[in-house]
């Protein structure tokens, strides 16, 4: 049984209905992914009257994907460039024989050992992922050899930006089914995984026109949001880490996921650290405000101010924001932030252990124990 709880309203809210059935998406693994959310996600939309919704931090898009699929118009933005990548393909590509010729063609190539290969290409030496410079890598050298070949043709044979970016989604896709990490880029596995030693086959996306205009931006979210029309905006912001010791680009998207920042743009950078990360990517600093764990000269954290900053910026009549209970800010913190702008607010309570929305407990529901580590929360608000 679906539950809520509901803030500065009088009556109980009106229930939801049953979650759509399933839509099919497809992304990279990642750890912010709303994959396991979709169906509240899309259940709540469903349960408004909007049309045209604004996926704000749309990472791999899979959300923007669902929304497209379930009829709504989308405006999909995010600051990293695969992001823009992905949009582009799932929300404005088309299907084609001559696409598909081109991926038939790339996936005929004969690999050579080039910049890749050098950085992020292993052999299978005893079963372990190590190089000669004695770092541990992503893939094995059959496979960057291929991606040597075949990142720069994509530059020559797309005839448009659309099609490149339909040629990118299918190479990152198959880079990532035959990696040899955990899922994210700041650490690669000692021994080689199972996957790793399959060969890497680029395939069709799984691309489904609509009928809609569909708009993919590639902006810092405050730079857009003066712009955006849209009857509902979904925010699901980066959260950093509660860890105070952990150095703020250790759980940065722009750091964890570095190595498809430099496949798009295939621009060899400059490089740093035992896993070669971009040096774009050093710990210094936050990649994004909301994942800054510092407080400001008020004794706040900065990253609760950015989430306030943008629901006070955004036009639209409904916000849905997903927020862990493993980032920085506080569910009171956010509570509070929210009663300040919005007269109605109902929050829903996703346990991703047993993938169930229920009612919140105001008094643990935001602390991880060992039965319950990781626990998602959408607030819907309207202003």
């Amino acid at each position: 049984m679906l539950k809520t709880h509901s803030t500065l309203i009088n009556k109980p809210p009106k229930p939801l209905r049953e979650p759509p059935s399933p839509i099919i998406t497809e992304g990279i693994k990642y750890s912010g992914s709303k994959l396991k959310l979709l169906p509240h996600i899309l259940s709540i939309t469903d349960s408004l009257s909007v049309k045209k919704i604004f996926d704000g931090f749309s990472g791999t898009t899979r959300v923007s994907q669902a929304f497209a699929k379930c009829g709504y118009q989308v405006i999909s933005n995010d600051l990293a460039i695969w992001s823009k990548v992905f949009g582009e393909c799932y929300l404005k590509g088309e299907k084609s024989k001559q696409l598909q010729e081109k991926i038939d063609y790339l996936n005929s190539l004969k690999g050579y050992a080039g910049w890749f290969t050098k950085h992020y290409g292993g052999k299978a030496n005893r079963g372990l992922s190590l190089h000669s410079d004695g770092k541990k890598k992503i893939w094995q050298t059959h496979n960057t050899k291929k991606l040597d070949a075949i990142r720069p043709e994509i530059d020559k044979i797309a005839e448009s930006s659309i099609e490149k970016s339909i040629l990118l989604t299918s190479l990152i896709l198959a880079l990532d089914k035959v990696d040899s990490t955990l899922g994210h880029y700041v650490s690669y596995l000692r021994e080689w995984s199972p996957r790793s030693f399959n060969k890497m086959k680029l395939l069709m996306p799984l691309i489904e026109r609509t009928n809609k205009y569909h708009q993919v931006m590639n902006k810092d979210i405050f730079q857009v949001l003066p712009k955006v029309k849209a009857d509902l905006s979904y925010f699901d912001p980066p959260y950093g880490s509660n860890n105070e010791k952990m150095p703020p680009s250790r759980v940065r998207y722009a750091s964890y996921y570095h190595i498809w920042k430099t496949i798009c743009l295939n621009d060899q950078p400059e490089l740093t650290g035992k896993t070669n990360r971009r040096a774009d990517c050093k710990d210094q600093t936050a990649g994004s405000v909301f994942e800054e764990f510092r407080k400001n000269n008020k004794g706040k954290f900065i990253a609760l101010k950015a989430i306030e900053r943008l629901i006070k910026e955004c036009p639209s009549q409904y916000i849905l924001l997903s927020y862990s209970n493993g980032g920085r800010a506080t569910k009171e913190e956010i509570c509070e932030t929210i009663n300040k702008q919005c007269r109605k607010i109902q929050i829903f309570s996703i346990d991703y252990k047993r993938n169930v929305m229920s009612g919140m407990r105001w008094t643990d529901d935001w602390t991880k124990t060992k039965e319950e580590q990781n626990i998602e929360f959408l607030f819907l608000m309207q202003k």
